[in-house]
């Protein structure tokens, strides 16, 4: 049972997966791979890199590039633009690929062309009509072309396609770096299955702590050794001046401004770089299960 509420409004269809509906783990899962846009594959698994919670988050990608940037990054900010319900929210999924509105789609050089679409909002409302409009004109489609799927931190759907993000966050990190996205062919993470808060400083910092401290990932890139070891070394949290800490800790001590948090704690905790020029592996970052704990306890 997925326990999701279903509307329509501003003509638009609206899935409410854990604001007033209820929601579960196994929405979170499919809402996950609907981010991913059809082109990766998401589980639960009881076997995870953290022993004391080892249910964990698995997701995989043969296209990991553009399953994570051109569709399961959120990288579109929708706001109310008329000011009058103070909504805003990052878009994640397949519309974005069809709007292509942001500058990574010419890195990556790619377009959707669809008949209807789909967007993933970290949020705990549905968009007002503004919102709607907004992506109505982005996309080139009918407002009635568009699902808008919702669901906020603290739910567990919420909960479950945020941990599932741990992919992505390698994919980001290693664009942040200059590794060049075509060598990467093939993509695996899993980080633990961070248990729902109601509180949603609490809830942020669950979802980003399983994945900072106890995430893990796998890339096979198209490279040299020196550039795939080069990579694995770089793309782990560990590298971030703010690592060492429960992010909801971090969050406190910059006051809530999140973009004062150093973006390279952005990423897993352990990465494994697989040449498959030489079939030589290398490691970068490390798990940090007592933080994990202290986050999750």
């Amino acid at each position: 049972m997925l326990r999701l509420s279903v509307a329509h409004e501003h003509g638009a269809r609206m899935v409410d997966a854990g604001a007033s509906a209820r929601g579960s783990i196994e929405a979170g899962r499919r809402i996950a791979e609907i981010c991913l846009g059809g082109l990766g594959t998401v589980s639960i698994s009881p076997v995870g890199p953290i022993a004391s919670w080892p249910y964990s988050v698995v997701v995989h990608s043969a296209d990991p590039v553009l399953a994570c940037l051109g569709s399961q990054y959120a990288g579109w900010s929708l706001a109310d633009e008329t000011g009058e319900s103070g909504f805003f929210a990052l878009g994640s999924g397949p519309g974005r690929a069809v709007a292509v509105v942001e500058d990574l789609y010419k890195e990556l050089g790619y377009r959707d062309a669809a008949q209807s679409t789909a967007l993933v909002l970290e949020s705990a409302s549905a968009p007002p009509a503004s919102v709607v409009a907004k992506v109505a004109e982005a996309t080139g489609l009918s407002p009635e072309a568009l699902t808008f799927i919702y669901a906020p931190t603290q739910s567990l759907a919420g909960a479950t396609q945020v941990v599932a993000r741990v992919l992505e966050v390698s994919l980001h990190k290693a664009h942040t770096v200059g590794f060049d996205l075509h060598k990467i062919l093939d993509g695996i993470g899993s980080a633990p299955l961070s248990p729902q808060h109601p509180d949603f400083i609490q809830a942020m910092g669950r979802t980003n702590d399983a994945i900072i401290y106890g995430g893990r990932v796998q890339l096979y890139v198209d490279a040299d050794d020196a550039d795939a070891k080069q990579l694995a070394e770089a793309l782990p949290s560990t590298t971030s001046s703010d690592h060492g800490s429960p992010f909801a800790e971090i969050f406190g001590r910059v006051n809530g401004d999140f973009y004062k948090i150093d973006g390279a704690l952005f990423s897993p905790a352990e990465a494994i770089v697989t040449s498959v020029k030489t079939g030589k592996t290398f490691r970068g970052g490390r798990l940090e299960p007592s933080l994990v704990d202290a986050s999750f306890d």
